[in-house]
């Protein structure tokens, strides 16, 4: 299976603070890919690395290669189109405050899409691939933040597809949901990834085996290990990451 990212020798200082640690992986497509480890140790960093949105804070220095279907991303490619091929969904659901029909052609607008028809079918799409369509098709011109919490994190979800990226993070998107919101996101991204590559940090550990096929272990900006979701729970290699996942520390 080929790999849609490619990350060599990746670090990245804060000012002084060294955050990331010689990071080295690939990302395969059509995968979910899952972050774990304590707070702190540079998965949500890292994960904003994939997308430039480290570009934003002051001070900070990038050093390494991360390849995008081949092109490096920090020397070939505009991060606007980066942010279009690589879409990002929060811990806390951000929806606009705007309509939830807005909410989801904002994208396609910025992208220059004027015709209502053409904005009607993304907008109706989106949301059934974000299965929340059935829920909201009878008021979509009411507000997105009218919505429950789970409700809202399915149209920010909606909203990122609406571009059509080819890679969606998830930085910890179930954590201020309840448990039944927190199914439905899982088993949303089990369905996206016939059609996109995710990244997702999570500190459920029941989440990473139910949902991603390859984990990832971060401790103090560095990867103590990573592999088959099943082989690292199952027969970890590293003490440090057993230690972890059966919550010795953490």
């Amino acid at each position: 299976m080929d790999s849609k990212i490619i990350i060599n020798d990746l670090n990245l200082h804060y000012g002084a603070f060294q955050a990331l640690k010689n990071i080295g992986m690939d990302i395969k497509k059509n995968e979910i890919t899952a972050l774990i480890g304590p707070s702190g140790c540079g998965k949500s960093t890292f994960l904003k690395t994939l997308n430039r949105m480290n570009d934003l804070e002051e001070n900070v220095k990038i050093e390494g290669s991360i390849l995008l279907d081949g092109i490096d991303i920090y020397h070939e490619m505009d991060s606007i189109l980066l942010r279009q091929k690589i879409g990002m969904v929060f811990q806390q659901p951000n929806p606009f405050p705007k309509s939830i029909y807005d909410n989801v052609a904002y994208g396609p607008r910025i992208l220059g899409i004027k015709k209502k028809r053409e904005l009607d079918k993304i907008v109706e799409t989106s949301l059934k691939q974000a299965v929340i369509w059935e829920e909201v098709k009878d008021r979509l011109h009411k507000s997105a933040l009218s919505l429950s919490g789970g409700q809202q994190q399915r149209i920010c979800i909606a909203r990122t597809l609406a571009v059509n990226p080819d890679v969606i993070l998830m930085d910890e998107p179930t954590s201020a949901l309840d448990p039944i919101s927190t199914s439905k996101i899982e088993d949303l991204a089990v369905e996206l990834k016939k059609n996109y590559t995710i990244v997702i940090v999570t500190h459920n550990m029941q989440q990473a085996t139910r949902i991603s096929d390859k984990t990832v272990f971060f401790l103090l900006g560095e990867t103590i290990e990573s592999g088959e979701t099943h082989e690292i729970f199952s027969r970890p290699k590293d003490k440090r990451t057993e230690d972890y996942i059966t919550g010795r520390f953490g």
